[in-house]
């Protein structure tokens, strides 16, 4: 379905969507139930005091990309209000009761007020900032109509930060940062309160459309994997001016070339070694390198590999991101990420059995700075750990790890981010073994210890080992902090009938530089 309203007298372009919709109603209806897949697609180009050169071509060429991999397209390319609106409310219609999924791609021009993110229809007339709900599309109603479709998943991508001239009526640039709903991937052109390339005429897309169309196309489009490598590709092609951002709340996998939500995967154990061995030989022949093509490269084949937080985290030692680092809704700001350990920081802590909450000592740890990008930690002067800046460890009391672990990302914290990853682990005895992690940002908590109470993210990390032993390990920390504000450990060893558990908080904290 195409509605060009420049084409289209009112009355008829609203009995054109209706018919589409109707459409796309039979298509849904012919699916089996888990195969629904619809897709909302929008581009807006011909706004009369600001026309964008590549929204209509990016919705053309997604819509054709979708319909290629299985979806019913709704599509409307200089769209406005109206016609816009009974397109959500219709493909709301299409979805209810189906379980299936539903998908928004809007490119065009956006804003944010009061942390709320809009889509502008070709016919707003923005003066005022009280203007805004009324005259434009707020995002939260395609994300409420797919909630209240039941859907399974819901996918929206929004190209839809190019710098315009509504920005005097936003609360700021691009557009507002936004967790995901349940079940839903969130992907927004460039990171919150930045604006993002249009592209020009030759060009014929937008800058991340055009590796997003490239990416969907290949034969395996795994979700994650799409956005993950359409981000890095977005961040080297513009040396770091532009770099997307998703949101993710999803417990399945969704696979674009063949629509299949499939709960996530592990893989065999074998399997499993024979990966990490490849990706480890990878990782070994680039770690070291001083150019951040090699860790680009590095992360197009292994996404969401087990050494890719420690590749992301090259990146932007060696290509510092340009966007503009904005604060979120609490006003926390994540600018120092790459200096979560400083030479000199001090903490002192509280130590306490979990089982028992009987305190075990109050220790000063203090951070030593080893070399340019090596720090350790000390406990009462005595070294107990080594880390990078980002705080990746390579030793601690159990042995040295190569790579060093990842239990904090390679970036900035984002709630629903989850890695995993594995090492090999040197005993101090010489005796080897591997260690697997899974790491998740489940929430932003705000926890309240002996220094007081703070706000932080919850990270829950999952470590198995060779050996059959298995910790979960607990970190409520802030981005900018290497020490977690809070952290219970709980160690089971093979056989054990009863965990070991440790709690450890902050009582006080000081940097001198």
């Amino acid at each position: 379905m195409l509605i060009r309203k420049k084409h289209l007298h009112p009355v008829r372009a609203g009995a054109a969507i209706a018919l589409a919709i109707a459409g796309a109603c039979f298509s849904a209806t012919a699916q089996a139930p888990l195969d629904v897949r619809i897709a909302l697609v929008i581009g807006n180009s011909a706004y009369p005091d600001a026309p964008l050169v590549n929204p209509a071509n990016d919705a053309r060429a997604m819509g054709d990309t979708l319909r290629g991999l299985g979806f019913t397209v709704v599509e409307l390319r200089d769209a406005n209000k109206v016609q816009m609106a009974q397109a959500i409310a219709g493909v709301r219609e299409s979805l209810k009761g189906k379980q299936g999924v539903g998908m928004l791609y809007y490119a065009g021009h956006g804003l944010q007020l009061d942390w709320r993110n809009y889509m502008v229809p070709v016919d707003a007339k923005v003066a005022k900032a009280a203007d805004v709900p009324l005259q434009t599309v707020d995002i939260n109603s395609v994300i409420e109509a797919f909630r209240t479709a039941g859907n399974r998943m819901n996918i929206l991508v929004l190209d839809a930060c190019r710098d315009n001239p509504f920005a005097g009526t936003a609360s700021g640039k691009g557009l507002a940062q936004l967790d995901a709903p349940p079940g839903t991937f969130l992907a927004f052109a460039t990171a919150p309160g930045n604006v993002a390339d249009d592209g020009d005429a030759q060009s014929g897309n937008g800058l991340y459309t055009r590796f997003l169309l490239d990416e969907l196309k290949k034969p395996v489009s795994k979700i994650e994997d799409v956005f993950k490598r359409v981000r890095l590709q977005v961040r080297q092609k513009s040396q770091g001016k532009q770099i997307p951002w998703e949101s993710t709340s999803l417990e399945d996998d969704f696979f674009f070339n063949t629509g299949k939500v499939m709960a996530v995967a592990k893989p065999e154990a074998q399997a499993r070694e024979v990966a990490f061995a490849q990706e480890k030989a990878d990782w070994d022949r680039i770690k070291d390198s001083t150019s951040a093509e090699s860790f680009y490269t590095f992360l197009n084949s292994y996404p969401s590999g087990f050494m890719s937080e420690q590749a992301l985290y090259k990146v932007e030692l060696l290509q510092k991101a340009q966007t503009v680092v904005v604060a979120d809704r609490t006003g926390q700001v994540q600018s120092g990420f790459l200096a979560r350990y400083r030479n000199a920081d001090s903490y002192r802590i509280v130590l306490k059995d979990g089982l028992t909450n009987v305190e075990k000592g109050r220790p000063l740890i203090t951070i030593r700075q080893l070399g340019d990008d090596e720090f350790e930690g000390r406990v009462n002067d005595v070294p107990i750990a080594r880390t990078n800046r980002a705080g990746f460890i390579s030793s601690d009391a159990g042995g040295t790890y190569d790579p060093p672990y990842a239990t904090v990302p390679g970036g900035m914290f984002q709630v629903g981010k989850k890695w995993a990853s594995r090492s090999i682990r040197t005993l101090p005895n010489g005796s080897k073994q591997w260690v697997d992690i899974d790491a998740h940002i489940v929430a932003r908590e705000k926890v309240t210890v002996p220094m007081g109470t703070v706000d932080t993210y919850r990270i829950e990390v999952v470590m198995s080992y060779q050996d059959g032993g298995r910790a979960i390990h607990t970190y409520w920390l802030e981005p900018e902090w290497g020490i977690a504000t809070r952290y219970v450990r709980e160690f089971r060893a093979r056989g054990a009938t009863a965990p070991d558990i440790l709690v450890r908080e902050v009582i006080s904290r000081n940097r001198t530089q």
